[in-house]
């Protein structure tokens, strides 16, 4: 298969649509009239977002998508002349700078001001700070979820309690003088049955990776997986719909003991299953992966395919208790986990995948994810005898991006999973 034929994929070509129907709705709202809230990707309340006829427009994915679209370094040095740190999240950088610069969506028209920023916090202490930053711009009503971290490892009734006195007391209520529009319960029911439909077909297609061959890469394929169910899409027909088609194309994948689709067509060989621990680099998108697909190795779990939400673990949005679950699944979220919960989900991913060994893409600047990843990795060599290995580059910010250094490590730690088999062969 040509690249030219990947990108026909029915799923890859709705996605396609429903990224740019969004950006055009967002640049549209001043002629339109529609409202926009701004939030964060884990744990966002997109159910709740259209309950009030909302727009959403996420300031991660801007960031994400200037960064594959090779805008957001001068981004980030706009906001460095504006005296932002060098380190600083460069999600953060890349955001105000676009805003600095006029803020131009992917359309290349510009976004409007948001009427709400609705910050659903979990686990990443940045966001906060972020919009702080973004209100001095906006000059905005500001709603503040706030989602207790999971710092001994469960998730308790006082804290989903918590949670559902918020959404009632604050956070609907707000949303409900933005948006003139009153809050009707049966309504966010609805979106959640869409959503649940959506979160079944998704798990399927993660857990497929299972098979050999894998017919999916579950970090570099994942995170076009991901894309509408955790952004402005999750509880939509549209994103059920997209799951639907990902679903039917993976089972034909699998059917055909093909592996995953690569940006130069079909992957052959795969040599090397793997864990990926971290966000990706997306600056270099196509050229990190790959790095991966030339060796033979494929991603067959990720932690960062669960930032927004883990619902491989069990968790669906329940249309029964609509508020509880929204509760639950931003509790759930993997930022807002601990360590030792980080750890075990990871070594659950090692053996139920049966991969070869953990690789730990650190993020120069995003300490939710980089905090303790040395030890994670080294507990997951002790607990499952398989190699880790470490990497460093950054989210969107190019001048962190080595592709000697990466490559050069990659291939170490591929012939230290060669050696590794070579001993365990002749034992």
């Amino acid at each position: 298969m040509s690249a030219a034929e990947v990108v026909k994929e029915a799923s890859m070509l709705k996605q396609k649509e429903m990224i740019a129907g969004n950006y055009d709705a967002l640049t549209s709202a001043p002629e339109t009239g529609r409202k926009m809230a701004a939030t964060f990707v884990p744990g966002n309340l997109n159910e709740l977002i259209m309950t009030f006829g909302l727009l959403n427009n996420l300031p991660e994915i801007n960031a994400i998508q200037n960064g594959m679209r090779k805008l957001s370094g001068d981004y980030i040095l706009e906001a460095e002349k504006a005296g932002h740190s060098e380190d600083v999240c460069t999600y953060v950088k890349s955001d105000l700078g676009m805003m600095a610069k006029g803020n131009i969506a992917p359309n290349g028209k510009p976004l409007p001001k948001p009427d709400v920023l609705l910050l659903s916090y979990t686990g990443c202490f940045t966001f906060m700070k972020w919009f702080e930053l973004v209100r001095e711009q906006y000059k905005c009503p500001t709603v503040m979820l706030h989602v207790p971290y999971q710092g001994d490892g469960q998730v308790t009734k006082n804290m989903r309690d918590y949670i559902v006195k918020q959404l009632k007391e604050e956070v609907i209520p707000k949303l409900e003088k933005v948006s003139g529009v009153k809050f009707d319960i049966d309504r966010l029911r609805q979106y959640m049955r869409e959503s649940a439909r959506a979160e079944d077909d998704l798990v399927w297609v993660l857990e497929s990776a299972k098979a050999r061959p894998s017919p999916i890469d579950a970090y570099f394929g994942g995170v076009y997986y991901i894309g509408p169910i955790f952004t402005a899409f999750r509880g939509t027909p549209d994103a059920t719909e997209y799951y639907r088609l990902l679903r039917a194309e993976i089972e034909e994948r699998m059917r055909r003991g093909l592996g995953p689709i690569t940006p130069e067509g079909d992957m052959k060989e795969q040599k090397y299953r793997l864990v990926v621990e971290g966000p990706p680099n997306w600056t270099s998108f196509r050229e990190f992966w790959k790095m991966f697909y030339d060796e033979g190795a494929v991603v067959v779990a990720s932690s960062y395919t669960k930032v927004g939400g883990t619902y491989d673990l069990g968790f669906r949005h329940d249309p029964e208790h609509p508020l509880e679950s929204l509760a639950e699944y931003a509790l759930g979220c993997y930022t807002n986990r601990n360590l030792p919960q980080r750890v075990d989900l990871l070594e659950k991913y090692m053996t139920e995948y049966q991969a070869d060994g953990l690789l730990i893409n650190s993020i120069k600047s995003c300490n939710s994810f980089s905090a303790g990843q040395l030890m994670m990795m080294r507990e997951i060599e002790k607990r499952t005898g398989k190699p880790g290995a470490f990497i460093e580059t950054d989210l969107v910010d190019p001048r962190y991006f080595s592709a000697a250094n990466v490559k050069n490590r990659l291939e170490s730690y591929f012939q230290m999973i060669d050696q590794k088999r070579r001993v365990a062969s002749a034992a």
